[in-house]
């Protein structure tokens, strides 16, 4: 049963799609990430962009934090791929990237206790894990005063 599970566990490990927000993000989601050891790893970033709405932030600002996030995430994991994805809804961006980078599951942190954020963003978490066609890995939060 052992061995099973230990296969299961590389299968699922394989590459994971690890999505993140900024640089803080990144170094906190890669550093949760770390100790199950996975083969290879791709940082993703999601620049929200709708169409005929405006931008939250101008793209090339957003694709600077990108950058930065991915630099950070290299600090852990310094083979790490990059994919920046652009569009309004982030899950569906989450899940066409793990689809395009035929990734074997996407590992993410929950970003916020803040039952207010969590409905005004449609709790991101929730549809992460009801609506993905692979695996989802909810990473632990630290303690830490980042959180």
């Amino acid at each position: 049963m052992n061995s099973h599970s230990e296969s299961e566990s590389e299968k699922l490990l394989g590459h994971v799609l690890l999505p993140v927000a900024n640089e803080e993000d990144a170094l906190a989601t890669a550093t949760a990430l770390e100790p199950y050891d996975p083969e290879h790893v791709t940082a993703l970033h999601v620049v929200e962009k709708g169409r005929g709405v405006p931008d939250k932030t101008p793209v090339e600002q957003s694709e600077e934090v990108a950058e930065e996030s991915y630099d950070a995430v290299r600090t852990v994991f310094p083979d790490a791929d990059d994919h920046t994805a652009y569009g309004r809804d982030v899950v569906d961006e989450i899940f066409a990237a793990a689809e395009e980078v035929d990734a074997s599951a996407v590992a993410y942190r929950a970003r916020s206790d803040n039952r207010i954020m969590q409905f005004l963003s449609g709790d991101l978490s929730l549809k992460l894990v009801t609506q993905g066609d692979r695996p989802v890995i909810a990473l632990p939060r630290s303690e830490s005063a980042d959180d």
